[in-house]
């Protein structure tokens, strides 16, 4: 699986933060029936691991179920045996040197220039700009100039208003957290959820992606998924 070519098809992924597994669980099922086909699933949930687990397991092959907020060694191989399909990291922890050392498809987090070049010569698939909302989508444009290879995503005051800016701006793909999920990780409305998360897709030209009755049983593109031209600096990849 190329996880820097899934994302980049399916443009946006979610970032689960709940209260209780059980409310993750929820969430996971609402986004994927919604059609969000790429999910992160933060350890700072109770029970995420087993979260992560039961969602692998119940989730068609075609979708995407990943790790968040990984920061020890320990954690990169609690995730990886769950199932997981890749590991995001806030910054260069111990976790995300495990992940690719067992060669789980890392997201790590990074701000600056030099931070940016850390994380690809550390071995990562991709790198999550955070938080993204600091500086905007100008901040990519400038980042590409010098570094016009390097797989940004846009994490961490994205919603979807600003996330057809971030793609446009050359950003691969953009994780979306408390903008999509509100308050459904605590108990809050469900269907609020379901409709945010097609607005997002709608948003960044996803919303024909697959659910969970029409997806694919391979890991490949995720059929019907957008990948229309992107703006900026990404046509410049």
């Amino acid at each position: 699986m190329d996880l820097l070519t899934e994302l980049t098809d399916r443009r946006v992924f979610a970032i689960i933060r709940a209260d209780r597994p059980e409310r993750a669980l929820e969430c996971v099922r609402t986004l994927t029936g919604a059609g969000v086909t790429a999910l992160e699933v933060s350890l700072t949930t109770p029970g995420a691991v087993e979260v992560i687990a039961r969602a692998r397991a119940e989730s068609p092959p075609s979708v995407l179920i990943g790790a968040g907020t990984v920061l020890t060694a320990a954690q990169a191989e609690e995730v990886a045996a769950a199932g997981a399909a890749f590991a995001v990291t806030p910054a260069l922890t111990a976790g995300a040197l495990r992940a690719v050392e067992s060669g789980l498809p890392l997201l790590c987090g990074a701000l600056t220039p030099t931070e940016v070049v850390a994380a690809l010569e550390f071995g990562a698939t991709g790198v999550k700009v955070f938080p993204a909302g600091v500086h905007g989508p100008r901040y990519f444009r400038e980042l590409l100039a010098p570094l016009p290879h390097a797989p940004l995503v846009a994490v961490g005051g994205v919603d979807a208003v600003a996330a057809p800016e971030y793609l446009a701006a050359g950003a691969r793909a953009v994780g979306v957290g408390s903008p999509l999920l509100g308050d459904a990780g605590r108990g809050g409305d469900q269907a609020a959820l379901a409709a945010r998360a097609t607005a997002l897709l709608a948003a960044v030209g996803a919303d024909r992606a697959p659910t969970s009755a029409t997806a694919g049983a391979g890991t490949g593109t995720a059929p019907g998924a957008a990948a229309g031209p992107r703006g900026g600096a990404e046509a410049g990849r």
